[in-house]
Order: structure tokens, then C-alpha cells, then sequence
């Protein structure tokens, strides 16, 4: 049974364990990640991103955030290496942001945010399709990416240039030839740790993988992302923005890099 879930007080974070009791469960996400007590993993292997821009397919206001939709029938999009065995195939990407330039993340790194976090959503194909990984504990394999204030990024203009399309809740239109690899560090340097989704149903199932290098983005260009809506065509408009999860109780997991 799905329940109805948001960003405000009255059915935001705080309220997802009434629904989700696993919203309390042992390896919740996001986390604070504190590089003085992370381990270096000398076994951690080299993360390898290999994406096809033929396959982006769409992108959709689904009125938590918006994402950009993925063909994910062929190994033409996928992550293997870092912490994972096997081969993950792309699904979907998608942000979370604040509302105003000194918050928006949902991982922190010494309990500071940046402005916005993107997540791009893998899934295992020992699975035959990402609705049977979804729930597994190895199922899914999600890349963070921070992106802090400072020059525009135009690797992200053609996203930002589409969100006329899909203003409201519920628009979606074609977004095709498009590599996720534009939105990418130069390094792959990773944190990485056991998790969850950081949105209902949160299921325990994301091995995560975030990022140590963030990407740049101007004030503008986030201005933009606030520019989208929570609401569907014809309610009273809510801007979307604080579409991110506080960090969770670690409970004794470790936070692994293979940097030192």
C-alpha cells in the first residue's frame, strides 16, 4: 500500500516512519559522512561509468523531483567496478535542492550541505528487471554527485532548458541523446556505504556511492531548478525546493573510500 508522501511538516520526512516502519531500520540513507573516520579500502576497485546517450528516453515532473528516464532493456548504460560485483544498468538520475544556495544536499560531509545532490539510480541485472531489484539488499547501486555554487555548468543547460515542459507535477516530455557522463567530476574518487532510498518506500537496497569531487553550478542555474512545482497544473502553486531527506543515524556501518 503506497501512502501519499512529501517535503512539508505534515507528510515530510519526519512522518515517513508512520507508513514506512523501515524508515528506523539499520541502514537508512542519507548519512553524514565524515572523511577522519572513513576506511581506506585498498580492495575497492576503480568505479567504471559506461553510458550511451541513446538511451535517455524522457524527463518527468513526478511532483517529488524531476528525472530523467533511461531505456534500460541493454548493457549500453551501466556501472560495474567500486564496491559492486556484477553489472548495474542505468534507470534514471535525478536531483534534490534547497531553497536557497547554502542547503539542498542529502548526504553532508562534516555535517556541511551543499546546494544540491544528484543521484544517478543503477540496478543489479542478476535481478531480470529493476522492480524485482528494487527491494533487495543488493539491488541497487546509486552515484551521488555534490554541486556546489560557481560558474554555470553548461553540461547542464539542455536539462534546465526542458523544464518548461514539465513546470507541474505530472508533465513529462522526450528528452533523448543525452550522457549522464557530462554531469560527472573528472574524479571518480568515491565514498561508499551500505544504504537505502532516501524517499518512501525506503527500502534497504542501495549500495551507495557518492562522490568525492562535486560539480559546479551557478545561482542561476539553481534558481531555475525552484523554478519547477510540487503542485499539478491548476492547484495553487507550490515551488519545489527542500526535496531532500536529513541525514540518518549511521549505526555502526562503515563509510569505506578508495582514496586515502
Amino acid at each position: 500500500m503506497s501512502h501519499s508522501w512529501g517535503y512539508d511538516s505534515s507528510d515530510g520526512p519526519a512522518t515517513w516512519a508512520e507508513h514506512y516502519p523501515v524508515a528506523n531500520g539499520p541502514r537508512q540513507s542519507p548519512v553524514n559522512i565524515i572523511p577522519s573516520q572513513t576506511q581506506f579500502d585498498s580492495s575497492l576497485k576503480p568505479l567504471k561509468l559506461q553510458y550511451d546517450p541513446s538511451t535517455s528516453k524522457d524527463i518527468m515532473n513526478n511532483g517529488h523531483t524531476f528525472q530523467v528516464n533511461f531505456l534500460d532493456e541493454s548493457d549500453s548504460a551501466i556501472l560495474t567496478g567500486g564496491p559492486v560485483t556484477g553489472t548495474y544498468r542505468l534507470k534514471q538520475f535525478h536531483f534534490h535542492w534547497g531553497e536557497s544556495d547554502d542547503k539542498g544536499s542529502e548526504h553532508t560531509v562534516d555535517g556541511i550541505k551543499y546546494p544540491c545532490e544528484l543521484h544517478l539510480v543503477h540496478w543489479n541485472t542478476k535481478y531480470p528487471n529493476f522492480g524485482e531489484a528494487v527491494n533487495k539488499p543488493d539491488g541497487l547501486a546509486v552515484v551521488g554527485v555534490f554541486l556546489k555554487i560557481g560558474s554555470a555548468n553548461p553540461r547542464l543547460q539542455k536539462v534546465l532548458d526542458s523544464f518548461d515542459s514539465i513546470k507541474a507535477k505530472g508533465q513529462q516530455t522526450t528528452f533523448l541523446n543525452f550522457d549522464p557522463k557530462n554531469l560527472l567530476p573528472a574524479s571518480l574518487n568515491f565514498w561508499t556505504y551500505e544504504g537505502s532510498l532516501t524517499t518512501p518506500p525506503l527500502y534497504e537496497s542501495v549500495t551507495w556511492i557518492v562522490l568525492k569531487d562535486p560539480i559546479s553550478v551557478s545561482s542561476a542555474q539553481m534558481a531555475k531548478f525552484r523554478s519547477l512545482l510540487f503542485s499539478s497544473a491548476g492547484e495553487q502553486p507550490r515551488c519545489m525546493c527542500n526535496n531532500y531527506r536529513p541525514p540518518q543515524p549511521i549505526k555502526g556501518r562503515k563509510v569505506r573510500s578508495n582514496f586515502k
